[in-house]
């Protein structure tokens, strides 16, 4: 792989890239044999760091969660040379304690999702990568210590439940999530997560609650506009803490987490069978493991 055109990606709102101090800004569309990512990236440096920034829905929110190209989206994320992502979402809460304007740091889920594709793999080349943990726990302690740092209300740890969309859920399935234990609902953030950790990215998630899901007793009251409201102030605390994230990040590349080496022990299938094509295409992903 070239030198990296960035060490560390946001994926998120349009607005987050507008920060102050995001400096020497360049649009650069990357290819992928996945087809075209979401939009095109937002290179530039910020806090000292290459930084890669994704709109995940496209500028405009032209994309609806299911149409999303995840594939593509985490193809270039490693192509451009990007070894961390901090995925910032929108997301419902399930539990009275998470209410609206916090912010919450999950660190497992719970996958309702029904067409998404969540693997590079397949074709004639066999993976299994471990996701019992499917968050960096080094990045989310950053994550944590920088919504300290920010001084933003925040809880860490908590139960992502990413449902299919693009509706949000009935009375019966909020209740049934809750009855589970799940903490927190989005659209979006899982996929992101699978793809990765087979990439070998560190991923972690700093979640936005908007407004309590369609259980609580004063959901029909929320108007759009509360909404739209605790969205534009989010996003504004919320770049606060990807600042002070991304100066927490320590520099060099080194990583001991066990994403660095998600595929170690995970491809399954014999090198000679893999057909060279597919080597050529998921080079960037697989690229150190099957070398002749």
């Amino acid at each position: 792989m070239s030198e990296a055109r960035a060490e560390i990606g946001i994926i998120g709102g349009s607005g987050l890239y507008e920060m102050e101090g995001f400096s020497d800004v360049r649009e650069e569309f990357v290819d992928t044999p996945f087809g075209r990512p979401s939009d095109a990236f937002m290179l530039g440096m910020l806090e000292g760091r290459k930084v890669a920034f994704l709109p995940r829905h496209a500028r405009g929110h032209r994309i609806l969660p299911h149409e999303l190209n995840f594939q593509a989206n985490l193809y270039a994320m490693k192509k451009l040379g990007v070894d961390r992502i901090l995925s910032v979402s929108a997301v419902g809460s399930l539990k009275e304690k998470f209410a609206p304007l916090h912010m919450v740091i999950p660190d497992q889920f719970v996958d309702r999702t029904l067409t998404r594709k969540s693997t590079f793999f397949g074709r004639g080349l066999v993976a299994h990568v471990g996701f019992a943990r499917p968050f960096c726990a080094s990045l989310s302690a950053v994550m944590q210590q920088s919504c300290v740092e920010a001084g933003v209300t925040h809880h860490p740890g908590g139960t992502y439940v990413c449902i299919e969309g693009p509706h949000f859920s009935t009375r019966a399935e909020s209740e049934l999530y809750r009855s589970w234990g799940m903490d927190i609902i989005g659209m979006t953030n899982l996929q992101e997560a699978k793809l990765a950790r087979e990439a070998e990215i560190c991923y972690v998630t700093l979640a936005l609650v908007t407004d309590y899901d369609c259980w609580h007793p004063d959901h029909d009251s929320v108007t759009v506009e509360t909404v739209v409201a605790n969205l534009v102030q989010n996003a504004a605390n919320a770049k606060q803490v990807l600042r002070a994230a991304i100066r927490r990040i320590p520099a060099g590349g080194e990583r001991s987490c066990e994403c660095a080496s998600a595929l170690k022990n995970a491809i399954m299938t014999a090198p000679n069978v893999i057909p060279e094509p597919l080597k050529r295409e998921l080079a960037p992903i697989v690229g150190k493991y099957l070398k002749s």
